[in-house]
């Protein structure tokens, strides 16, 4: 079939409350700013996607670039690929960070939805994958809260999941040991444990606490120092028996690249917001795969489910409920797995009512 051509962009912001206000080292997290894409066709097949971005402050700007982008790409064939390669060359004097590389990418996710529709299936199965269950970890929640919080709501969120993720970066590692002991005093020995600094420390207070969690059984270490401080990472790394988790900050392939040759990580996962889409995603599970570095996603659960089907090197999905109020069908979890849609597309609608409730004037 002959690629619809793109007639329209239409991008709405948002800022929605998340049900549980994750405080972390460096802030808190109390509402999910988001930024809804709907690409038109002329022949009537729509594409959907949307980027969750850390500010509501964010949000207009990103959504106007967004329609500021599909003004170039009207009349196009909406082939993934072709439109990427077009924006990039004309964002060339930009450059390929922040709030452009955004705004690319939520394009980038919405071509595929409609290439995925133009097939007649889901997005897992245009891109060669199936739509088998994707192991999960919860990561709703256990922000800086303390001990005693947060072995309480490890249990609330550990329900139904065989996996959650702690943030850490209290004052003292002294703080940081009792919480992680305490998450695992409440949720057992066969719960899988993910922490998370959030780019919290220097280097070497980073080394220090590392060897000192290596004897708690995490899973991993996520963002111990600057996303960008690939040297520091890689100190870390070296240092430290539990493995080592970056990527959500990584700025499409080439900054996968650079973390990878330094010995930055030893796991990876990018944020499809960032990562550069669908088609930033395919570019960095290569890069991963021939590392034989497991991968795992950030955010966007409901595209990134899609992905790690078809990530030959793929570990866990961050499931996140933020997106979940504007949803007409929220992502379906069972026995601690997400449940790929069987529906053409990558299976986002919007919940048009709630849209209207969190739109930011």
């Amino acid at each position: 079939m002959t690629p619809p051509k793109l007639r329209a962009i239409r991008a709405r912001a948002l800022n929605v409350p998340i049900k549980r206000p994750l405080p972390v080292a460096t802030g808190a997290v109390t509402h999910s700013p988001l930024v809804l894409i709907d690409l038109e066709t002329e022949e009537g097949i729509g594409g959907a996607s949307y980027v969750w971005l850390p500010a509501p402050y964010a949000a207009r700007p990103v959504a106007q670039l967004i329609e500021a982008y599909g003004e170039l790409l009207k009349g196009d064939p909406v082939v993934p690929f072709a439109i990427e390669q077009k924006l990039r060359r004309r964002l060339t004097l930009l450059g390929p960070h922040g709030l452009t590389a955004v705004a690319l990418s939520g394009i980038d996710v919405a071509c595929w939805d409609v290439a995925a529709k133009v097939a007649g299936g889901p997005l897992a199965r245009l891109l060669g994958g199936d739509l088998r269950a994707i192991p999960a970890y919860n990561s709703n929640g256990l922000g800086i809260m303390g001990a005693d919080r947060a072995a309480k709501e490890a249990v609330e969120l550990a329900a139904g999941f065989k996996a959650v993720k702690v943030r850490l970066g209290y004052p003292t590692l002294a703080e940081d040991l009792a919480v992680v002991r305490a998450v695992r005093r409440a949720v057992g020995d066969s719960m899988v444990l993910m922490s998370d600094y959030n780019q919290f420390l220097l280097p070497p207070e980073a080394e220090a606490r590392a060897r000192a969690l290596d004897g708690e059984g995490l899973a991993w270490i996520e963002e111990p120092v600057r996303y960008d401080d690939y040297a520091g990472c890689a100190r870390v790394a070296a240092a430290a028996a539990t493995p080592i988790q970056i990527g959500e900050n990584a700025w499409g392939s080439h900054d996968v690249q650079h973390a990878l040759e330094a010995n930055a990580c030893d796991y990876f996962m990018p944020d499809l917001a960032r990562i550069g889409g669908v088609t930033g995603w395919l570019r960095a599970a290569a890069l991963t795969e021939a590392r034989g570095m497991p991968m795992s996603s950030h955010l966007f659960p409901e595209v990134s489910a899609h992905l790690m089907a078809v990530t030959p090197t793929a570990h866990w999905l961050e499931y996140v409920d933020w997106a979940n109020p504007v949803l007409e069908q929220p992502l379906e979890l069972r026995d601690g797995a997400a449940l790929i849609p069987d529906r053409p597309g990558n299976g986002l609608a919007w919940n048009e009512d709630a849209v209207r409730r969190y739109l930011v004037p």
